[in-house]
C-alpha cells in the first residue's frame, strides 16, 4: 500500500513534551492526538458521533462481547485511529526536508511532513476525512500541547513561555492522488456507518451534555488576523472575551465555561505571531452571536460580518476544496 504525504510548514514552534515536560523532544504520540481530537471535532461536526477516548463510559468498545469486526464495536474515529482490540489503520512517521525522522522540537520556520503508511485498508471516505482534518488544523487551528497559552501585550512579556504562540502551520503540498469526496458523501459515512454511536445507550435519553461534545464544528468559529491578550494588569481582552475579571489580581476569582473550570480545557484560543483566535460555543450559554458581540467589544473595527467564520462556513470551504482539488 502506497503512503501519502502533507508537507507543511511551522510558523510557530510545536510543543509536544515527553514525560517530564520537556519540549526539546518531538513527541509523535502528541501529534498523533491532536490529529485524533480534530478528527472527532469534524466528524462531530459532520453529524456523526465519536467516542471520547478518555473517559471510561464513552470511549469504545463499550460492548466487550463482540469482536472487533463486529458492525458497532467501535466509532467512526476509532476505525480509522483504533482502540482496545482494534489497531489504527495507519502508521506516522514526522520527517524533515531530507526525509529523514525528526527527533527534535519543530521549531518556527522549519519544513517537515507527514507520512501516512497504511497497515490495513483505509477506505476513500478515510482519506478524505484525514485530509480535511489537516487542512482545518492549519488553517483554523493548531496541533500539539501548550495552545492554550495567551498572548501578552505588556512591555516584556512576550516571550514569556506561558504567553509565547504555539501550534499554528501552514500546509504547502497535499498528496496528488487524493480521493474526493462531497460533503454529503462524508456525512453519509460518518453518519449511517454500522459504527458504535459513541455514547452508550443508557446515557442517551438523561440529556446530559457530556464533557467533550462541545468540541464540534458545529460549535466551532474562528477569526483571521486578530488576537486576545492581557494589555496591562487592569486589562485583558482574552478575560473580558471568557467571562473572568480583567484585572491580573482577580483573574482567578472567575470561573465560567469558556475558561474552562478545573482540569477542563479553555474555549478560546488565541495566537498573535501570526494572529489567529478560534473557539467553541455552548448555544445555551454563549451562541455565536454573544461572541461576536463580544469580540466587537474589543477589537476595534471588528466586523464579524466579514471576519467570523462559523463552523459550518468552515465545513463548506473543506468540502469545497476537495471537490475542485
Amino acid at each position: 500500500m502506497n503512503w501519502k504525504e502533507w508537507k507543511f510548514q511551522a510558523l510557530t514552534d510545536i510543543w509536544t513534551g515527553d514525560a517530564e515536560r520537556n519540549r526539546d523532544r518531538l513527541i509523535p504520540t502528541g501529534i498523533m492526538g491532536s490529529l485524533r481530537w480534530w478528527f472527532e471535532v469534524l466528524v462531530r461536526g459532520l453529524g456523526g458521533e465519536a467516542c471520547d477516548p478518555t473517559a471510561k463510559d464513552v470511549r469504545c468498545p463499550q460492548d466487550t462481547k463482540k469482536k472487533p469486526t463486529d458492525p458497532g464495536h467501535h466509532c467512526v474515529v476509532c476505525e480509522l485511529f483504533g482502540c482496545t482490540g482494534w489497531a489504527r489503520k495507519f502508521r506516522l512517521m514526522i520527517l524533515n526536508e531530507q526525509g529523514q525522522v525528526i527527533q527534535n522540537q519543530i521549531e518556527a520556520g522549519q519544513k517537515f511532513t507527514l507520512r501516512f503508511i497504511p497497515l490495513r485498508y483505509i477506505s476513500d471516505e478515510e482519506w478524505c476525512l484525514l485530509d480535511a482534518t489537516l487542512r482545518l488544523i492549519a488553517d483554523y487551528g493548531a496541533i500539539g500541547g501548550k495552545t492554550v497559552f495567551k498572548p501578552s501585550d505588556e512591555p516584556g512579556r512576550g516571550q514569556v513561555l506561558y504567553h509565547r504562540d504555539f501550534g499554528l502551520i501552514r500546509l504547502e503540498e497535499r498528496p496528488n492522488d487524493l480521493p474526493t469526496c462531497s460533503r454529503e458523501q462524508a456525512e453519509r459515512y460518518v453518519q449511517q456507518g454500522n459504527w458504535h454511536k459513541g455514547i452508550p445507550p443508557k446515557y442517551k435519553d438523561d440529556g446530559k451534555q457530556y464533557d467533550y461534545s462541545w468540541a464540534s464544528l458545529q460549535n466551532f468559529w474562528c477569526v483571521e488576523g486578530r488576537y486576545l491578550a492581557r494589555q496591562d494588569s487592569d486589562t485583558s481582552s482574552f478575560n473580558f472575551i471568557i467571562g473572568r475579571p480583567e484585572p491580573k489580581n482577580q483573574a482567578s476569582q472567575g470561573d465560567s465555561w469558556l475558561a474552562g473550570r478545573q482540569q477542563e480545557s479553555k474555549k478560546v484560543f488565541s495566537f498573535k505571531e501570526p494572529a489567529r483566535t478560534f473557539g467553541f460555543v455552548k448555544p445555551d450559554l454563549v451562541d455565536f452571536e454573544k461572541m461576536k458581540e463580544r469580540l466587537k467589544g474589543v477589537w476595534q473595527g471588528f466586523d464579524p460580518n466579514q471576519g467570523f467564520l462559523t463552523g459550518e462556513q468552515i465545513l463548506d470551504k473543506l468540502f469545497q476544496q476537495e471537490e475542485t482539488a
